[in-house]
């Protein structure tokens, strides 16, 4: 039914979907300081947009927490995107590298791998 609507088709496998979601997450984990550093910047550029929204200074003083926590929440969700995008692009490397049926199988090894390296660097965070 969806498909009578739209003029274009396109074909999109679930193990295609997988694996870009087990390198995004991959990455999201490899990279967290750089996702934490991403999720202060959209929280800082939607503080930013929002405030020229109001004109009375006293309205955005009054609903500031508010907004802020909405804001910080809406950042969290945003910084999934540039590790969708570069998920996608490590999982078509793997695929033109090692063909269609490595995708998971690599995917699933990078979140083991990231994931230990996050659990390391946060024990020697803890340590210090």
């Amino acid at each position: 039914m969806l498909i009578d609507f739209l003029a274009f088709h396109f074909n999109l496998s679930t193990t295609t979907l997988a694996g870009v979601a087990l390198w995004s997450l991959a990455l999201y984990l490899g990279f967290s300081p750089i996702s934490e550093w991403v999720i202060e910047q959209f929280t800082r550029w939607l503080n930013f947009a929002e405030r020229s929204l109001y004109t009375s200074s006293q309205e955005f003083e009054r609903t500031r927490r508010a907004r802020e926590s909405q804001n910080a929440f809406y950042a969290s969700l945003l910084s999934i995107v540039p590790f969708l995008i570069a998920g996608g692009l490590c999982n078509w490397f793997v695929e033109v590298g090692l063909g269609h049926s490595w995708t998971i199988s690599v995917g699933i090894i990078a979140c083991v791998g990231c994931g230990v390296y996050e659990l390391g660097r946060r024990d020697g965070q803890s340590a210090e």
